[in-house]
């Protein structure tokens, strides 16, 4: 696409968003309310704020919120500027330096990158029911595909260690689709996978490969992908007591009368760990934005403001297990929510 073509496009999609308010039903150019999709970790912060925002404006229609998966959200998000596309992207990891390209490609040249909090990849069971002290490579070798490129044999987690319950591995989590399978494949996954070194340096040789061996999900059974709703994880393990579940922090505080985190590295997964890093699946999240949208879909600036009330660690989003940014993070982020501060794309990979 030559860059003529794509200021050309961002200039047919000023346009069009500069017709949201009218009543062009027709035209798909009056939407006159926020549209945010993607990750479905992030999904009950943004739903929270969106409550108390519309509470707080009455004259704003309540913000459309869709849980997507950090993934689908990034290419809904990327299709273009214009009211017929989300003017946010939720994501439980950063942006991808090929998503950055796309959106760039499809005239989406300006984004706002506002890291909201932290969460952490938390592996749960059952309140009474199987209990285990995990490290990384635990985990790697009990999901993986192909352990260390070698065959997935593994039925007990007695197997993989004599220290863990002779009871069978099973497992939900969530899709490929997910930026929470994201997170687990780099920080948990991956991690376990290099504590074998021809492996790590498999990494230097052939990167496919080493992608392949190191966060390929077996597909036997014993993982089992639960969708993009971690509601339906807790739901699935606390009906059998020697299944384990993967979701985002938030949802194991939520259900803390239904489920116990499991300890990572001899760490358990509570706020202070996380926050501190001290717990092996501590993440950011991240609101993306279209500034092009701002001043055009009514009530996006004051949505932006709303977030930054919400995100203190005594504010309303702690309360239901968004674990705030670090003070010079969280700086940033007020910054890019209030001065709409654009992303330059070059610390992506």
């Amino acid at each position: 696409m030559t860059k003529t073509f794509k200021f050309a496009l961002a200039a047919a999609s000023a346009l069009t968003l500069a017709a949201c308010g009218g009543d062009n039903a027709g035209s798909g150019a009056s939407r006159d309310q926020i549209k945010a999709v993607g990750s479905s970790t992030v999904y009950p912060f943004a739903k929270a704020v969106s409550e108390t925002f519309t509470r707080s404006n009455p004259d704003f229609k309540s913000p459309i919120i869709e849980s997507t998966g950090t993934g689908g959200g990034m290419k809904l998000f990327c299709a273009g500027v214009g009211a017929e596309t989300p003017d946010i992207a939720n994501a439980s990891r950063r942006m991808k330096a090929s998503e950055f390209e796309t959106c760039q490609q499809n005239g989406v040249t300006d984004i706002i990158e506002i890291q909201v909090g932290l969460d952490g990849i938390a592996l749960a069971s059952a309140k009474g029911g199987i209990t285990m002290n995990l490290t990384p490579k635990m985990v790697y070798e009990a999901l993986a595909a192909s352990p260390y490129g070698g065959e997935q044999t593994t039925m007990n987690w007695s197997d993989v260690d004599p220290s863990l319950p002779n009871q069978p591995i099973l497992v939900y989590g969530p899709p490929s689709t997910s930026g929470t399978r994201d997170a687990l494949k780099e920080l948990i996954l991956e991690a376990g996978c290099k504590t074998d070194e021809a492996t790590k340096a498999l990494k230097e040789t052939d990167e496919d490969k080493y992608d392949q061996v190191c966060t390929e999900v077996r597909s036997d059974g014993k993982y089992v992908d639960q969708g993009e709703q971690d509601n339906l994880i807790v739901q699935k393990i606390e009906g059998n007591p020697n299944a384990v579940g993967i979701f985002g922090y938030s949802y194991l505080e939520e259900n803390a009368d239904k489920v116990q985190g499991l300890n990572m590295n001899g760490v358990a997964p509570t706020y202070e760990n996380i926050a501190s890093f001290e717990y092996p699946g501590a993440r950011p999240l991240y609101v993306y934005v279209k500034k092009a949208h701002i001043g055009a879909i009514k009530g996006l600036s004051e949505f932006l403001t709303q977030w930054t009330t919400m995100w203190d660690r005594d504010g309303e989003l702690a309360k239901i297990g968004l674990v705030a940014n670090p003070d010079d993070v969280a700086a940033k982020s007020m910054s890019a929510a209030t001065n709409y501060d654009t992303l330059d794309g070059s610390e992506l990979k």
